[in-house]
């Protein structure tokens, strides 16, 4: 029997699985890595901890499978950026996705550009999360760092690099650094020229089928797989996680709840946003595209809120499984990271609303959740107003495996929620675009053909659904009653850490 394996070099650790071709899973790994935060909305990781925890979990699916591994497939965060010299030696920390340093750069961008010819071209205004910034600020704020460029890669892209000794990326990917030409799908001459970005610096971009190399021999040894396995170009997290739950055709709806959250939605055609709130972005699935809106800090708020507590993740969601719709009047804000959907503003800030003595942790562990899926709702209703079809809504990511983040999307939402039978998100679809790349699928459709979903679905409750109503209004009002104060107190704070 022959074993596909997915790898996700995500931002809290190294995930990989391998399946047969059935698309059942026979073994998974996951490892763990620092995220740096050096100053107040700055992240940074360490890509050589990506390579050492992307071997970890290589190997022990190798081990596990206990077959043929005939292919690879790779996913991961989007946006980061990793600079590499011209003997492709790391030049300094990698910015990623939730960093918020480069505002000055994307105001900068959009003059030299344009705004709308920004969005016609590469489907997105500037923001900071993206990877065109991160170069521009590394331009103006470490001239010395940026003087030694040779190349500049994504996080997966640069795992690649150590396994096959090629520079290439895929287009789901390449699509979120701001840098690529949708529609032509390969990189933008005229954005390039107007940041004064050589194109050598920028890997080749591949369908996410297909395969950019394979496993270099010395590794092949080391990780325990065959040397000469293909490794598919794979796609962004986001991408590979809607081929893993397959959507891959219209009117299909990814709901993940990861660190960041993400209702993304597949599209036949590249029809940007022209607000610009919706992401467009390149599908892993050749030609095609999706729209997508993110909420900086989905699970990475409850994470947030049960370190700050110290508590346990289990118990914290259990006993706000027993609290009323709406938290008894208490709404959160999840904007801890800035947000993306919809007020693309990275000194948004985080907040609880409607506080009373009455209130306990519970209380405000629900609130928690239910402002992330409030949060991602916004980016529901901008759908509905593109007339975006939406008749097929599946839960994905660390949220998908709880029955209250799945009962909030129902509710919240007023739509069923399903869930595939493997919840691995990205990493499987990782290794079913692998499966295209080594021949045991002929394509995408063939692929995703093994995905199944449970039989169990998880309907919105009508009562619910209504009480949620009421609270959206009031949840949709807050932020512009209060961003004005959200950025004086965001530039007041920069001002004492850097004292």
């Amino acid at each position: 029997m022959s074993a596909l394996t997915g790898l996700d070099v995500g931002t809290g650790g190294a995930r990989a699985v391998a399946v047969d071709e059935s698309g059942e899973i026979v073994a998974e790994a996951s490892s763990e890595y620092p995220l740096h935060s050096p100053r107040p909305g700055w992240t940074e990781q360490d890509p050589a901890d990506w390579w050492e925890g992307a071997k970890e979990v290589l190997k022990k699916v190798a081990t596990e499978a206990g077959e043929q591994v005939v292919g690879i497939g790779l996913t991961g965060q989007m946006h980061g950026s990793v600079f590499l010299d011209d003997s492709d030696q790391v030049i300094r920390p990698a910015l990623l996705w939730n960093d918020q340093r480069t505002e000055k750069q994307c105001e900068q961008i959009t003059r030299a550009v344009g705004e709308e010819r920004l969005i016609s071209i590469a489907g997105n205004p500037a923001l900071t999360g993206f990877q065109a910034p991160k170069i521009v600020w590394l331009e103006e704020e470490e001239p010395d760092n940026f003087g030694r460029i040779s190349r500049v890669l994504l996080p997966k892209d640069y795992v690649r690099l150590r396994l096959t000794g090629e520079y290439a990326t895929d287009a789901s990917d390449a699509a979120g650094t701001l840098l690529l030409d949708m529609q032509a799908r390969d990189w933008s001459g005229e954005i390039l020229d107007a940041l004064e970005i050589p194109q050598e610096w920028m890997p080749e971009v591949y369908e996410g089928p297909e395969s950019t190399g394979v496993l270099r021999e010395s590794v092949a040894e080391e990780l325990g797989m065959p040397p000469g396995t293909p490794v598919a170009a794979g796609g962004g997290d986001n991408a590979a996680a809607a081929v893993g739950t397959g959507i891959v055709g219209p009117g299909l709806v990814n709901s993940s709840v990861g660190t960041s959250g993400v209702l993304f939605a597949h599209a036949s055609d590249f029809n940007p946003d022209p607000s610009g709130r919706l992401h467009a972005f390149c599908h892993a699935v050749p030609g095609a595209y999706h729209l997508m809106g993110v909420t900086l800090s989905a699970g990475g708020s409850l994470s947030w809120w049960r370190e700050t507590l110290g508590g346990d993740y289990d118990e914290l969601v259990e006993a706000a499984s027993g609290v009323d719709p709406g938290s008894e009047g208490l709404i959160f804000l999840p904007y801890l990271s800035g947000e993306r959907t919809p007020h693309l503003d990275p000194k948004a800030r985080g907040a609880f609303f409607g506080l009373t003595a009455r209130h306990g942790v519970e209380h405000m562990t629900r609130a928690v959740m239910e402002g992330v899926i409030f949060s991602l709702r916004d980016s529901l209703e901008i759908m509905r107003s593109l007339d975006v079809p939406v008749d097929d809504v599946r839960a994905t990511g660390g949220g998908a495996r709880s029955e209250l983040w799945r009962q909030l999307q129902a509710d919240i939402y007023g739509t069923p929620i399903r869930r595939t039978v493997a919840d691995e998100g990205p990493a499987y679809g990782a290794a079913l675009l692998a499966g295209v790349a080594a021949g045991t699928y002929a394509d995408v459709e063939e692929a995703t053909s093994v995905v199944r979903l449970r039989e169990e679905t998880t309907e919105p409750d009508p009562e619910r659904t209504k009480i949620y109503e009421e609270y959206y209004e009031v949840y949709r009002s807050l932020y512009p009653a209060t961003s004005s104060a959200m950025t004086r107190l965001t530039d007041l704070g920069a001002g004492s850490a850097g004292e």
